[in-house]
């Protein structure tokens, strides 16, 4: 019988056994806590624990799995609600109340749930790995197809009837090449370290429509691709990130709440309940999975919290969806990390982080991508993971090692929020990578001169924000009126357009359409305001039109589906400038 020799915290050793494989799941303890082989020598077997240890002994038994840590996957996920090692909290608290029990063993999903299942083969059919063998309704929006594992291939011997099964039932048997019979259900296992196979990597070419001005025009971000929101206390990432996750238009959102403060996770499930998704007028957790793993909760299940979330979203993305991942926050998961490599006693790197920090991360943000699945459909994986930098500074090696190894870089600025300048994305230290790769789209689906909208409108930005370095010494009067106007209309451009009000009905979500529309009212102001001065119009005359304020409040102003009132606005811009300039040519010509 395998022993504990040690506990320390999260991490407990055995003594003398070559029972245990790498990364296999045991069960420690008389109250069977849930952990994973992490390290092995000759003498000891390191395991690290995902529950509390308190009250474990020395000399309690060790009970090995023979198999790898893993989630379960089928029909039930979605609209639940997991702990970090995908133990459903809804029916934990049926059991235990409102904390979890030690050695609580519930089945992630419902085995008793009753799914209406339509086969998708008949007898005969070659089935190869992925291959699609039945079918369900699991919510109202999301269909759920049933795969066979990857590592399986064989023709199909037996179905059932399309009827009423539990997700234990076989529903159809397989043959493999070797006479072996195999029986299929509707859920499979799939270790969560290890990302799920695809047929081919696809070339990044469609943008996440998420509504929001700054991110969708200025800093998009593609499907398949990766974001880092980096932000200091109250610069609002978590706010930023419920935005993402209601509006964006990915298929399934799968929120990982890791090591957040557990008000946080109650809002996620209070306004997530509440939400009707535009799209399919249903709420918006019948497309929603939630793995709360909060900072009052194990440490070492938060290092797991993320490998779980993303191996659900891969097993979504192989049925053809396209899934967003909300990973809350990266640095909470950090220092788990850093917690069990000091419990090991390893050489520590920058700021006590483990020297692997960055390959922990690079494995995580590299199983995002848009693919060609083993069925033939294509799916993506949007990665999105906030960063929690100590008293802003990016400097930090959480915040410096991610940005090698995302393509979008959301920086949240604390004078913005606290300027109620939200979201308080910073416009000149942000950058997006993926303008390139989604022109195309921007030019079929937005217009030919979306982007050179775009590119003028953040020329201004830039432009503003080296007058600024000017004002600041010398003050704004001393420059001449041309500045003066870039300064003018660049605060048009923050206000109007950058910030954005998410309790306001027709500024919350904002369709690509509308964007590009107020960016032609704004520029077409700056171009008539340019030619007005240089007709001898004076900067005063033209702050006094009352035009800058108006087109301020054009965000509010006209409703998502009356997109016509933005000629209105192009008209009255034009006509009151005429009229400035033929009374400057009339005041001349005396």
């Amino acid at each position: 019988m395998n022993k504990i020799y040690s506990v320390n915290g999260p991490v407990v050793k055995v003594k003398d056994t070559k029972d245990f494989s790498m990364l296999e799941m045991v069960y420690v303890g008389e109250k069977k806590l849930i952990g994973e082989v992490i390290g092995i020598t000759g003498e000891f077997t390191t395991i690290q624990v995902y529950e509390v240890t308190t009250g474990l002994k020395v000399g309690e038994p060790v009970f090995n799995t023979g198999s790898p840590m893993s989630a379960t996957l089928g029909p039930g996920i979605i609209s639940n609600i997991f702990d970090g090692i995908e133990r459903p909290l809804k029916e934990i608290e049926k059991i235990s109340g409102a904390f979890i029990n030690e050695g609580s063993n519930v089945p992630a999903i419902d085995t008793e749930n009753i799914y209406d299942v339509t086969m998708e083969v008949t007898v005969g059919t070659e089935l190869t790995g992925g291959s699609v063998y039945a079918s369900c309704p699991e919510t109202p929006v999301i269909r759920h197809y049933c795969m066979l594992s990857p590592f399986l291939s064989g023709k199909v011997i037996w179905i059932a009837e399309n009827g009423k099964y539990r997700v234990n039932d076989t529903v159809c048997k397989i043959e493999d090449n070797k006479g072996k019979v195999h029986e299929l259900t509707l859920c499979q296992k799939w270790p969560i370290r290890q990302p799920r196979p695809v047929a081919e990597r696809l070339m990044i070419s469609r943008p996440l429509i998420t509504g929001q001005r700054i991110i969708d025009t200025i800093l998009p971000i593609a499907k398949g691709g990766t974001a880092a929101i980096p932000g200091g206390f109250g610069t609002g990432k978590t706010m930023t990130q419920h935005q993402l996750a209601k509006w964006c238009d990915a298929d399934i959102i799968v929120y990982i709440g890791c090591g957040e403060r557990g008000n946080e996770m109650t809002q996620v499930l209070e306004e997530f309940s509440e939400l009707i998704d535009p799209k399919t007028n249903r709420p918006l957790t019948d497309r929603t999975v939630l793995i709360a793993n909060t900072s009052n909760m194990p440490v070492a299940a938060r290092e797991a919290s993320i490998h779980t979330g993303i191996t659900l979203a891969e097993y979504y993305r192989d049925m053809g969806y396209h899934i967003a991942i909300m990973a809350d926050s990266t640095s909470r998961w950090a220092e788990a990390l850093r917690e069990i490599s000091g419990r090991l006693e390893e050489m520590p790197a920058e700021e006590g982080f483990p020297a692997y920090l960055p390959s922990r991360l690079s494995e995580f943000y590299e199983r995002a991508g848009y693919m060609k699945t083993l069925c033939g459909k294509e799916g993506s994986v949007t990665i999105i993971g906030a960063v929690s930098p100590q008293g802003s500074d990016f400097s930090e090696p959480v915040t410096q090692n991610t940005k090698r190894f995302v393509r979008c870089f959301w920086a949240l600025d604390k004078s913005l929020a606290y300027a109620r300048h939200y979201p308080a994305i910073n416009w000149t230290t942000s950058y997006s990578e993926y303008i390139d790769d989604l022109s195309e789209f921007y030019d079929r689906e937005a217009g030919s001169d979306f982007l050179k909208l775009r590119q003028e409108i953040s020329n201004i930005l830039i432009e503003e924000n080296q007058l600024m370095e000017i004002v600041k010494l010398i003050g704004a009067d001393v420059l001449p009126d041309e500045q003066k106007l870039v300064i003018d209309l660049a605060r048009v451009i923050r206000v109007g357009f950058l910030q954005q009000n998410a309790y306001h009905k027709d500024d919350t979500y904002v369709p690509l359409q509308k964007q590009k529309l107020m960016m032609e009212v704004i520029l077409t102001l700056y171009s008539k305001a340019k030619n007005a001065l240089s007709q001898g119009v004076s900067m005063e005359q033209i702050t006094g039109t009352g035009l800058m304020e108006k087109i301020i409040k054009i965000k509010y102003d006209i409703p998502n589906d009356k997109l016509e009132m933005f000629d209105d606005y192009k008209k009255e811009i034009k006509s009151v400038f005429d009229k400035l300039e033929s009374n400057e040519e009339e005041r001349s010509a005396v």
